[in-house]
Parts: C-alpha cells; structure tokens; sequence
C-alpha cells in the first residue's frame, strides 16, 4: 500500500498552464500508462504486490475484485519487519503535542515539493490530527521511524480505515497516505519497508484493501486526474512564481479578469452546522452512488470529516428561505505550501475542492460562491481535481490546468478497466 507522498510531486500544486485534453478515453489512459513504462522505470517492488500489473492492462478475461483472498490472521507476520540497524520502528500519538510537532516538523520540511523545489506542502498540526482521527482510527497504523541513538524521528507512513464502495460492493479498505522519508535517507530503500509494515499492521486488523494516490505512475493507477488551479490572489501569484502573467496581459487586466463579487450570491447559503449533519449526510450519500469508486459515508464519518473545523476544513450549506431544507452544500480543506526562499512570502494560502453537492442551485453558482468565500477568507489560490462533476466548472469559473497528474491506486482490489476522472467520486487528503 503506497504512499500519498514522497513521490508526488508538482501534480499538486503546479500553475503552469498548458492545455490538457480533458477527452482522453480510458484507452488512450491505457496507452500512456504503457507508453512511460520503459525499462528505467520497471518498478520491482510493485510488481510483487497484489495490484493491478500492467501486462494484464488488455486482459479483459482477469475478474474485477479481490486479486489474493485473506489468509487467515495467525498467519500474518506478528514482528515487524526488519530496518536497517541504526533505526527503530515506533507508533506515533498524534494526541501527544510533542509526537504531533515532530511529525508537523518532518513533513514540513522533507514532504512533498514541486519539480522545481519553490513550494513544498505544509500540514498544519491540526489537519493531521483531523487527517488521522476519523472515527474508528488505529493509533498502530501510525508509524514512525526513529535514530535508536538520537530518538530523531526520520520517517513517517500512517493509514486510516475507510469504507469504499466499488460499483455495488462496500469494501473495508485502509487509505494509506503521508509517506515521508527524511531527505538524507532517500538512499536507504526505506518506503518499501515501511509499504509492507503498514500492509502488514493493516492485515492484522482483517482489512486487505486499500487505497492510495501518487503523483507518479505505478502499477496501475484506476485513473489518473488532473489538478486545476484558479487564481484568487493573482499579484501574489505571479510574485511567487506560482504563475505567469499570461501573453499580451497586463497585472491591471489579470485582476479584474480574477476579480470576484464581494459577497455570495445564491439565497440561503450559510456556514453549515452540528444540525445539518443528517441532511448533508443524506444529499452526498445520494450524490456519490453516481460514482464507480466513492467513500461509503455515513453520519459519524460527515461529522468528522465535513463539519467545519477552524483552519482545517470549510463547509456551507444552501437552506432554502420558504422551506428550510437542506438542498445543497460545498466544502473545501485548508493546505497552505511553503514559500521556498522568497524574500517577503513564506506561505501559499490554497483551498482545494473537497465534497460538493447541487440540487437545487446550479453547481457553477455553487462553487462559485464557494470561490467568494474562500477569496473573504485571504486563500491565494483554489484548487481542483477534474473528478467528479468537476470538469463541469473549471473552464466557466476561469481554472487554468496544472501541469501535472496525480494517480488514484487500489492494493488488493483490480478493476477491469482504467475509470475516467469523472467515475471517480474520492477525495484522498
């Protein structure tokens, strides 16, 4: 089970604005997952793993679903697997302030950057307790590594459970996210080992799926999407390097190409609340059972994971004024990056699109209004996967693409065919 992590790279936070043919068909996907695969990149550790293989990408006749059943868990390996010597395994209390301000700090300077080393994600301590809490977490599923002889903690991988449904069966599954090795350990072969310790700690809990995403491609992704940026703070923006002032435009134009109304325009939309949690519960449950792949959301997990949360994540409801309803809603999570040095900036205030739901209100006035929202509150920039109905908006709401792709994966569990951004109804933090 991999990581959300070490490998991604610009996919994330990228602004260059190429054009990017939204169209490609599940087979042109295909083709250009088996296009990269030259023999520089044969990737010997996955290809021992229970996923799906790219010589088996034509082979129409394998079954969807499970690739290895369970085994029984008093044959699961019960020691941890073996590091190098001068490093230990521990398990991280994320409810321990200290524990929490190492892993703040490890990711903080050694996760994920872009190609050209200017922005590098920065969690804050309170998205990584909300990331790696949800209801029914194992603080075993995260794992530390640390110097024996310093205590330095050098590595990270977490997981945390999750109920995916796949076409019309919900599978208990792991999703495996914030892989991170120290920068002066990248030599050492650690992320295999630390893949296989969380598989195996996993298992010991009877769950024997999973999923992940990476900005590289691995064997085999079940899609691949693309991220979208739309510019609140286009001067900062552009002062940063983020992006570029377009062709034949001036700064004055590209403000008020960007400018947005000072208040939102669609009746009722209001922060949601405690109360809301059955209404929107009930609207996303609806709203994903549209997708091939989407969470299995009940309303402990929409308490949890939608319900705001200062600094974490935003979320607004639309309430209709005659009935008082619950008709729509839209939510976005809070991951600033690290400005690398830059003389007067040193953080990206970016928003990225999380569950949005319009039933009554077109869902470009909604996002609309969540991009008016997200500019009252100083985000620099909103970002968004072309999952979902996604793509519906991006170009009417003036996205320009990024210049990467960041690839959705499932362990143990293969798909017949490669699905379109648009199948997929999962956001992975």
């Amino acid at each position: 089970m991999a990581d959300n992590g070490s490998d991604d790279t610009k996919d994330q936070i990228s602004p260059s604005l190429e054009i990017v043919n939204n169209d490609s068909s599940a087979d042109e996907l295909a083709r250009e997952v088996e296009e990269t695969l030259t023999l520089s990149q044969r990737h010997k550790f996955w290809e021992t793993q229970p996923v799906g293989q790219f010589k088996d990408l034509r082979d129409t006749t394998l079954p969807e679903g499970v690739i290895e059943p369970p085994t029984p868990i008093s044959e699961v390996k019960q020691e941890p697997y073996n590091l190098p010597g001068p490093y230990e395994w521990v398990t991280c209390d994320m409810g321990s302030e200290e524990t929490c301000a190492e892993v703040y700090n490890l990711l903080t300077n050694n996760y994920v950057e872009d190609d050209e080393n200017m922005f590098r994600f920065n969690y804050s301590k309170e998205f990584l307790r909300w990331a790696l809490h949800p209801p029914g977490y194992y603080k075993s599923w995260h794992i530390g590594v640390r110097v024996k002889t310093s205590k330095k903690l050098v590595a990270f991988i977490t997981g945390i459970p999750a109920k995916i449904r796949v076409r019309s069966d919900v599978v208990s599954m792991a999703e495996v996210n914030f892989l991170c090795v120290h920068k002066k350990l990248r030599s050492k072969r650690l992320a295999p080992v630390m893949i296989k310790e969380v598989t195996r700690r996993v298992h010991l809990e009877n769950i024997w799926q999973a999923a992940y995403t990476a900005g590289v491609v691995l064997p085999t992704p079940i899609t691949s999407c693309q991220y979208w940026h739309r510019s609140l703070n286009p001067k900062k923006l552009i002062d940063v390097g983020f992006s570029r002032l377009g062709p034949r435009m001036t700064m004055s134009r590209t403000l008020k190409l960007y400018k947005l109304p000072d208040s939102t325009v669609t009746p009722g939309f209001r922060k949601m609340e405690l109360r809301d949690v059955p209404a929107v519960t009930r609207l996303v449950r609806t709203y994903l059972l549209q997708f091939v792949v989407a969470p299995d959301l009940d309303e402990r997990d929409v308490e949890h994971w939608i319900l705001p949360k200062e600094g974490v994540v935003d979320s607004f409801v639309i309430e209709s004024p005659e009935t008082h309803e619950i008709t729509d809603f839209c939510s976005f999570y809070t991951l600033p990056s690290s400005i690398l040095g830059h003389p007067t900036h040193s953080t990206l205030k970016a928003a990225y699109s999380y569950y949005n739901v319009a039933t009554k209100t077109p869902l470009l006035q909604l996002m609309n209004d969540a991009l008016i929202v997200a500019k009252q509150k100083d985000f620099d920039v909103f970002n968004a996967l072309d999952l979902m109905h996604n793509e519906t908006f991006l170009k009417e709401l003036k996205y320009g693409p990024g210049d990467g792709k960041l690839h959705y994966y499932l362990y143990n569990y293969r798909l017949k065919h490669i699905l379109r951004p648009s199948e997929l109804g999962l956001v992975l933090l």
